[in-house]
């Protein structure tokens, strides 16, 4: 099933929406730069899947917390 946003249109997975976020001053934009460099993030995973991921790498806490608020804006999205 494809996912929509609240237009109706469709919506990308987290991971590449996390992928496209740069600019936004706030600390998604560290998690989206090391996103970018990592060559084994699952570029069309769900928030579940690069949680995982990011688990597998020994990420810290504050990874998982800026993971935690791109949810949210992903889905406010």
């Amino acid at each position: 099933m494809v996912q929509t946003d609240r237009y109706g249109e469709p919506r990308p997975s987290f991971a590449a929406w996390l992928l496209m976020q740069r600019d936004r001053g706030d600390w998604i934009d560290r998690i989206a730069d090391q996103a970018r460099a990592d060559r084994s993030f699952p570029r069309e995973g769900d928030a579940d899947q690069v949680r995982a991921h990011l688990n597998k790498q020994q990420a810290d806490g504050d990874a998982f917390a800026a993971i935690d608020d791109a949810e949210i804006d992903y889905h406010a999205y």
